[in-house]
């Protein structure tokens, strides 16, 4: 574990250090936002455990973005 990490795990907000800078973004920004924390091992799942899994991270830029993963017909 990197010092990033031990400093994300150090933070007392269960959403991750990051979440409040996402409060104010929207769309693409915020996917980028979540994509980045995601490689530099800081963003945290709800339960406030660091996300490991790309499909994981994937899922939660999109549900903070707005974005569905269906396609509309």
């Amino acid at each position: 574990m990197n010092d990033r990490q031990k400093e994300a795990m150090k933070h007392s907000n269960k959403m991750g250090a990051g979440a409040d800078k996402r409060k104010h973004l929207h769309g693409d920004e915020k996917m980028d936002v979540v994509m980045n924390e995601f490689k530099r091992g800081t963003l945290h799942s709800g339960s406030g455990e660091i996300v490991k899994d790309r499909k994981q991270a994937i899922a939660i830029g999109m549900s903070e973005s707005g974005k569905s993963k269906k396609k509309n017909k």
